[in-house]
């Protein structure tokens, strides 16, 4: 007579350091980081470039016209408006659930958006060489043409450093920075809300859109201070919101999903290896099933069970 299944013992908590010891979670993504260093390193570098000098004809100029102003989005407050403004919230939101992979994956994720942006923005920037719409002011400041008497090509007597942004036109830098930090943004937002969880509450696609509006705010900005055709903008924007969500779904869950509250690594960890082994050598099979299914049927049994009760504790907090 087969001897009665042992009733299923359940799992511990998860290691603490899940809300705690943060410093582990970031010494797996080691490489990551060190990524990131070389990426800013390398947009460093895209900057110091000569752009290529596109041809620029005295039959072009026309359209070159616009007056040189000043940027209404300084370029320091790009990097606060996509970077830190988003890492406040990030930060917030650890405050009150104490989730170490959560913080750290979505600083990961955010940076890394906006500088994978930033190193193809400027690259195709410096392959490119288009000139921006007021061209004409930053190659003749004092608004006296000259051109070449056989070729038509302009030749330019402004600042050189002034002539060198002049080339940088497409694509907009602040529209695809913007798109790729409050876009990361709009994306982690649309999780821990559950904007998508079919329940018809329209008001939490206002919060995911907010960060959006801002972003495109951004890039009207440049249209109307004469720095980028429209199409820089449009092209920009669809850059970083693109580099955005590949990001954002390589760390978290869809926010559509069940578990896109959470980053993919929370739920591996607590259905690690090592807990399928412990219920492997804990659990003997039931008739007829072999100890590998059974043991897996009992961890996603019991996984689940802590990870609503771990959710209920979060909401308590």
């Amino acid at each position: 007579m087969p001897a009665p299944a042992a009733p299923a013992i359940r799992l511990g908590a998860p290691h603490p350091y899940l809300k705690t010891h943060g410093a582990k979670v970031a010494r797996l993504h080691l490489l990551d980081w060190v990524v990131l260093v070389l990426l800013a390193v390398a947009d460093g570098v895209l900057n110091l470039i000569e752009p290529f000098h596109r041809f620029v004809g005295q039959d072009m100029m026309a359209d070159l016209r616009f007056p040189l102003k000043d940027n209404t989005v300084p370029v320091w407050a790009v990097p606060v408006l996509a970077v830190l403004g988003p890492m406040l919230i990030i930060a917030a939101i650890y405050v009150k659930r104490r989730n170490a992979y959560d913080l750290h994956h979505a600083i990961l994720g955010l940076l890394f958006s906006v500088l994978i942006t930033g190193v193809i923005t400027d690259a195709i920037k410096d392959g490119v060489g288009r000139p921006r719409p007021n061209f004409f002011w930053r190659c003749f400041p004092d608004g006296v043409p000259k051109y070449n008497n056989f070729t038509g090509q302009v030749i330019c007597h402004g600042d050189k450093g002034v002539i060198k942004e002049g080339h940088k036109s497409f694509p907009s830098g602040h529209t695809s920075w913007s798109f790729a930090g409050l876009g990361f943004l709009s994306w982690y937002l649309a999780g821990k809300i559950r904007a998508f969880d079919r329940g018809g509450h329209i008001a939490k696609l206002c919060i995911v859109i907010l960060p959006l509006l801002l972003a495109a705010m951004v890039g009207v900005s440049r249209v109307d201070d004469y720095w980028h055709h429209w199409q820089d903008v449009f092209t920009g924007g669809i850059l970083g919101l693109v580099v955005a969500s590949f990001c954002y779904l390589q760390f978290f869950p869809p926010p559509s999903g069940d578990q896109g509250l959470w980053p993919h690594a929370y739920f591996h960890h607590i259905l690690s290896p090592e807990a399928e082994n412990q219920v492997q050598s804990i659990i003997p099979p039931a008739n007829g099933d072999s100890p590998r299914r059974h043991a897996a049927l009992e961890l996603r049994t019991t996984s689940q069970l802590e990870l609503d009760s771990m959710e209920a504790g979060s909401r308590d907090r």
